[in-house]
């Protein structure tokens, strides 16, 4: 629960910032944006992942399997397939501005799944449990298990932000050693 339950809001959280990155470098072409949203792409897909594995081992001995098609999981592992397709599709194409404003689109299509992934418990019937902390009447889940989810939630928030930050500096430097290589190629 400590390990599964943040990656999995993290994994949200990633897939919000890919989208709020790609609709600043989709509408305002902000080139700052265009390269947060790529740094973005294969840390929401590690998180994604994380919490899919650790959701899956946490799934055999409570419900006697690997793997069912329940809502929750499968709107999950949508969501890595988003960040997946996001990476698949910029790599694909060989302009980098075209393959941007492509991947933005895709982006931007995908956060119709947020709400899903989010609701999913609700709407349809499900093995995952309804929301047990942020709920009127305050939260059902025992002080002893919430600090620690808490404190942990908040450390792969952290984690996740630091990381983000560092693959934005890698990206801003790359696309300066191309700029540079090309003028250098140029004269």
């Amino acid at each position: 629960m400590f390990i599964h339950v943040p990656a999995a809001i993290t994994a949200e959280w990633a897939y919000a910032c890919l989208g709020g990155a790609s609709f600043f470098a989709l509408v305002f072409r902000h080139a700052l944006a265009d390269a947060a949203a790529r740094a973005v792409a294969p840390l929401g897909a590690a998180f994604t992942l994380l919490a899919l594995v650790t959701g899956s081992l946490w799934g055999r001995p409570m419900w006697g399997t690997w793997w069912v098609w329940d809502a929750r999981l499968t709107s999950v592992l949508v969501l890595f397939l988003l960040f997946v397709g996001y990476i698949a599709l910029r790599s694909a194409i060989d302009d980098e501005a075209r393959a941007g404003r492509a991947a933005a689109i895709l982006a931007l299509v995908g956060l119709i799944n947020l709400p899903i992934v989010k609701f999913s418990v609700d709407w349809w019937n499900s093995l995952h449990q309804g929301e047990s902390i942020f709920r009127p009447g305050g939260p059902t889940i025992a002080t002893v298990f919430l600090i620690p989810l808490g404190l942990m939630a908040g450390g792969y928030m952290f984690a996740f932000g630091a990381l983000w930050l560092v693959r934005i500096r890698a990206e801003v430097w790359r696309r300066r050693a191309l700029s540079l290589a090309v003028q250098a190629a140029a004269r």
